[in-house]
């Protein structure tokens, strides 16, 4: 027998919302009104990427198969990234995974500064051999590659899995979203979710944590037992804001968040160690210059004392931003990126990009975070 299972966000984690296509349905981040409000085409290939995201259901299936199309990123003259993977959970334990094959590809000129759809066709990954008892599977979707679900299939029938541990939210950069993370288990927000057993919803946007307050709103309104707000990177790179302009924009962001989480626990992150913008500005650009995509601040240091910004200044910043308004608020709290990946860690596992953490790093930074979550809940 084959069971077709409808998709609905009562099966899929992590997504705000399920948009019908040609094709499927496009796991969204962000609601519509939120996309509406920003016409960044990066924050719309991140939000629509499901960072985070997984189909959960309860079973005694032994075979599953998913049918999607994927699309991937590309840039013109470099080597292709590797394919985006689907991990398969079985109560709790990472079990197998697999790749989709075909589908679209985002050719990206970074030259022209211009992009290209390439069209391609639907696939369909398939786990079998599962153990034949009742189950929780989860199927997390790829970090990195947006993806239209077409259809979900089992030899037996599929249920949906109840919420049963505290919801952890969190918003971030890149370094959140997985850049350089090989597999979707293992973005270091994933790993702290697994090892504090805590439900996450990812809301880490690669090139978009710009302190936008449509995002503020979005996270007021989604329900969370723990919110993580990591500021800083994605400002000093896109070169947005000064000093000036910095802290009242955190003040609101946090306020808005605020208004509908009034004694939530909010953890403050600022960056982690990352040396091109420790002490230089952006803007940063791209360097391809080693025949690989990496990365470089194109800022002058001597404007810091014009207000310009960097991770160091922001750090100091958030740090007394989180003091003045702790003394208010004592579900807030400020957590030093450099304490989740500092300097010695950089030594150890160099950014391979010179921006983004490799497997290893988002593993450490993980485990870390996982011990931060544990103290916050337990207050």
């Amino acid at each position: 027998m084959r069971v077709t299972t409808p998709i609905s966000l009562e099966f899929l984690r992590g997504a705000q919302e399920l948009e019908q296509t040609p094709h499927g349905l496009l796991p969204h981040r962000l609601p519509a009104w939120a996309r509406a409000q920003c016409s960044d085409p990066q924050l719309a290939m991140a939000e629509s990427q499901p960072a985070g995201c997984r189909l959960v259901f309860d079973t005694r299936a032994t075979e599953i198969e998913l049918e999607a199309l994927r699309t991937r990123p590309a840039y013109a003259g470099m080597p292709m990234r590797p394919d985006g993977v689907y991990d398969l959970v079985v109560d709790g334990e990472l079990t197998a995974h697999a790749s989709l094959s075909g589908g679209n590809v985002l050719m990206k000129d970074a030259a022209a500064g211009t992009e290209e759809l390439i069209p391609g066709a639907p696939s369909v990954i398939r786990f079998a051999d599962l153990p034949d008892r009742h189950k929780t599977v989860e199927i997390w979707l790829p970090h990195n590659e947006i993806t239209e679900l077409i259809a979900l299939r089992s030899d037996r029938p599929l249920e949906a899995s109840p919420i049963s541990r505290p919801v952890w939210l969190h918003h971030g950069s890149s370094i959140s979203h997985g850049s350089n993370a090989v597999r979707p288990t293992g973005t270091w927000p994933a790993v702290a979710a697994a090892r504090a057993d805590v439900e996450l919803i990812n809301l880490g946007m690669g090139g978009a944590a710009m302190l936008d307050p449509f995002t503020a709103r979005t996270m007021r309104d989604i329900p969370a037992d723990l919110i993580s707000v990591k500021i800083g990177i994605n400002i000093v790179n896109a070169d947005l804001m000064r000093v000036r302009a910095f802290g009242p924009a955190v003040h609101g962001f946090l306020d808005a968040i605020r208004d509908g989480h009034p004694s939530t626990p909010i953890i403050v992150v600022s960056a982690v160690h990352c040396p091109i913008h420790e002490r230089t500005p952006g803007p940063l650009a791209p360097d391809f210059s080693g025949g690989t995509l990496a990365f470089a601040a194109t800022g002058d240091p001597t404007e810091v004392s014009a207000g310009k910004l960097t991770l160091s200044v922001i750090r100091d910043e958030l740090a007394t931003i989180v003091s003045q308004r702790a003394a208010a608020d004592p579900h807030l709290r400020y957590v030093d990126g450099l304490d989740l990946y500092g300097p010695t860690d950089f030594a150890e596992f160099p950014l391979p990009d010179r921006l983004h953490p490799g497997p290893e790093a988002h593993e450490r930074i993980g485990q870390r975070f996982a011990t931060v979550i544990g103290e916050t809940i337990r207050r």
